[in-house]
């Protein structure tokens, strides 16, 4: 990627799992987008551009999951598309169906998942917690026994935003339709870096997000399985989207996030395998370093290029800030940063708040070079040695 001369003296940039950096292909598209006014719903050649553009974006992010471009539904990011599903649903079926009236979450979701489910609550639908192992891969087991025929909406993610472990979401889908349940996957954190096939995940609704596959902040999109119902709209207006989402299309910003799904679809062996290679460097350096960690995950299937280690006796929030002006690093999941409670990712998989200050979740992304992530583990290590926890050792 070229660099810009305001870049030069960037952090090394392991954050990305809040974030991954803009596509060149992403920031093409929305400049070109913008070169010329259109609103996709005019009828004039101005409005016909843009509605290209935003068919043509559309149709890319489908290609990336194995839809069908009229299953795809633009959205501000992942938070609205799982909002849009779940509330959707429960809005749209939760009183017709009075014998089912239960929703069914892991303990890992996203807040974006969590909220609008505890909202439900507030409105009396009962919700069920499915455990994880302790390394935070789903108790299937557990699960099948918790989804039942009062089950509306089951809804778990396909790969967790803080610690990578990707989920049996195949599995749970078959679980939850043999109960004759609907299911929502919140695949925000893994689009663009796995191989999705909304067809052979069995999905009904599937959730996506611009910025976590190289696109733009400010752009998700919902996909609705064409065979499952229709959620209830949660935004009201000139009824664009087939009046699922109402709102004038951001053309740019879907330029974008399509630009960023074709790159994602064509380079994902590529992109996986430099992932796997440069996590597997970093965190050998760090061992070279005398680092002492464990990975949060154990064996358990991870996002390629992603790792959450937890340094005994190092406060994790303390070696972000001291590492921070040369490299960029994370804990828990960003969403939820300034929280004094620990993280309930942490929490689920069975640690102490002690121990959970000290994980640090790192991602290495496309454009993450072997110098970077040599030069960052040393530097790593080195801001570790200041920031021992209040443990009776010394800071040097």
């Amino acid at each position: 990627m070229n660099m810009r001369s305001d870049e030069i003296d960037a952090p090394i940039f392991l954050d990305g799992f809040a974030t991954l950096p803009l596509a060149p292909e992403a920031r093409a598209a929305m400049l070109a987008a913008w070169e010329l006014p259109g609103n996709a719903g005019s009828p004039n050649g101005s409005g016909e551009r843009a509605a290209r553009i935003v068919e043509d974006g559309r149709s890319a992010v489908a290609d990336l999951i194995g839809a069908a471009p009229a299953e795809i539904v633009f959205t501000s990011g992942a938070t609205e598309a799982n909002n849009l599903a779940i509330l959707g649903v429960a809005a749209a079926y939760g009183k017709n169906q009075c014998n089912r009236r239960r929703i069914v979450i892991s303990a890992i979701e996203h807040k974006a998942v969590i909220e609008p489910v505890r909202r439900l609550e507030a409105e009396g639908f009962a919700v069920t917690v499915a455990p994880v192992h302790e390394n935070g891969h789903l108790d299937l087991n557990a699960l099948s026994r918790l989804i039942g025929d009062d089950v509306l909406l089951a809804s778990v993610m396909l790969a967790n935003n803080e610690i990578g472990v990707i989920q049996p979401v195949r599995e749970v889908a078959q679980i939850s339709h043999a109960a004759g349940a609907l299911f929502h996957c919140d695949a925000a954190q893994a689009a663009g870096k796995i191989p999705i096939d909304v067809l052979d995940l069995d999905v009904d609704y599937l959730s996506l997000s611009g910025h976590k596959c190289y696109g733009p902040m400010g752009i998700g999109a919902l996909y609705l399985s064409a065979a499952a119902p229709r959620p209830t709209p949660q935004i009201f207006g000139g009824g664009q989207q087939g009046g699922v989402r109402s709102g004038t299309e951001p053309v740019a910003l879907i330029a974008g996030f399509g630009a960023a799904a074709r790159v994602a679809r064509s380079r994902l062996p590529e992109d996986q395998a430099h992932g796997v290679r440069l996590i597997a460097i970093l965190l050998e350096e760090l061992a070279r370093h005398q680092l002492r960690f464990t990975r949060v995950s154990g064996n358990a299937e991870t996002l390629p290029g992603s790792a959450a280690i937890m340094m005994p006796g190092v406060d994790a929030d303390m070696l972000c800030a001291t590492a921070a002006r040369e490299v960029s690093l994370s804990t828990g999941s960003a969403c939820t940063s300034g929280q004094i409670r620990v993280s309930h990712v942490l929490e689920a998989i069975g640690f102490s708040d002690h121990d959970a200050r000290s994980v640090v979740r790192i991602f290495c992304n496309r454009y993450t070079t072997e110098t970077e992530v040599v030069t960052a583990a040393h530097l790593i290590a080195d801001a570790a040695k200041r920031c021992w926890l209040a443990t009776g050792e010394l800071r040097q």
